[in-house]
Order: structure tokens, then C-alpha cells, then sequence
């Protein structure tokens, strides 16, 4: 129930704010926040991440279909596994996934709006529905590298095949005894 609700206030979020920037463009076309380092720049990204795939034609489409599968394969994983990383990483990737699809889907682009110049680099325009993916991937990451174990059952599979094989090996020679 939590991850639900956390899923529904991120999309909300991420929705309110998109339409915030989107309902008055003009005024939100380059708004510096902090000198030569954060700004709020209406972008629409037709594409995927980094804008790509932006001019083929049947993109949109494309992912669509992507985030409908996807995000149906993380529910599972969501409802099926207990871990709280892995919840609260998958949790983020889907609101971040449908918060894009949303917009893809009512308005045909993703509503981008911060972008930032670290260090004097033009880093990517992106949105909240952008921010929840990254760190729930990062948090994935962290999941399956340092937290994730295989089963216990395909363990215990693999341990009495070779168990068997050791059997295997030692009858012949108990007969030749």
C-alpha cells in the first residue's frame, strides 16, 4: 500500500509540475535560478532520454508500448518481492516511467523543464518523472550488486546434482575395491 501511494504522489508531482511549466511556456522560457550553473528552460523531448530517437516518426508509439511492458514487469517484481531497496527502486522507475508516458500520451512530447551547467557543461534538459527514474536505477544498481543472492532453492538444485555426479563417480571405484 505505501508503494502505491509513493507511486501516485510521485506521478502527481511530476504531472504537477510539468504543468505548471507547460501551462505558461512563455513565461518559463529561460529563468535562471542560480548564475551560469541551474535554470527553468520549457523543452519539448520528443525522443527518449538525451533525445533520442526524436525525428522517427514512430517513436512515440514505440515507447508507449516499451513503458506499458516494462511497467507491468516491475509491478510483478514490486508485488512479488519484499526487499525495501527494491521495492522503493522499482517504485520510482514506475512513476517516473508512467509520469512520462502521461505525457507522451495526452500531448504527443515529455515536458523537460531543469537544466543545469556543472562545471560549464549543457547537461540534458529533464523533469522530475526524469529524477525519479535515475535514482531508482542507481537504487537498483545498489540492489543487485551489493544486497542481491541467488535463491536458496536453485542452490540446493545445483548442490545435489553435483552430489550425484560425486556418487556417480565413487560407485565404479567402490566396485573395483
Amino acid at each position: 500500500m505505501i508503494w502505491t501511494i509513493l507511486i501516485l504522489f510521485l506521478i502527481g508531482l511530476d504531472q504537477a509540475t510539468k504543468y505548471l511549466i507547460w501551462s505558461d511556456k512563455v513565461r518559463f522560457e529561460n529563468i535562471q535560478i542560480i548564475k551560469d550553473f541551474f535554470y527553468i528552460t520549457y523543452v519539448e523531448n520528443k525522443g527518449a532520454s538525451f533525445g533520442m530517437l526524436k525525428d522517427a516518426p514512430w517513436s512515440r508509439w514505440l515507447f508507449l508500448v516499451l513503458t506499458v511492458v516494462t511497467v507491468i514487469f516491475m509491478i510483478y517484481y514490486l508485488m512479488k518481492h519484499k526487499h525495501t531497496l527494491l521495492r522503493l527502486s522499482l517504485s520510482l522507475i514506475i512513476a517516473g516511467a508512467v509520469g512520462n508516458f502521461i505525457d507522451r500520451l495526452m500531448r504527443g512530447f515529455v515536458v523537460d523543464f531543469l537544466i543545469f551547467y556543472p562545471f560549464g557543461y549543457d547537461f540534458p534538459v529533464f523533469n522530475v518523472a526524469d529524477i525519479c527514474i535515475n535514482i531508482g536505477v542507481v537504487l537498483l544498481f545498489i540492489y543487485l550488486i551489493f544486497i542481491y543472492k541467488e535463491p536458496e532453492k536453485e542452490k540446493k538444485d545445483s548442490n545435489s546434482d553435483k552430489t550425484e555426479e560425486n556418487r556417480n563417480d565413487e560407485s565404479p571405484l567402490q566396485e573395483m575395491s
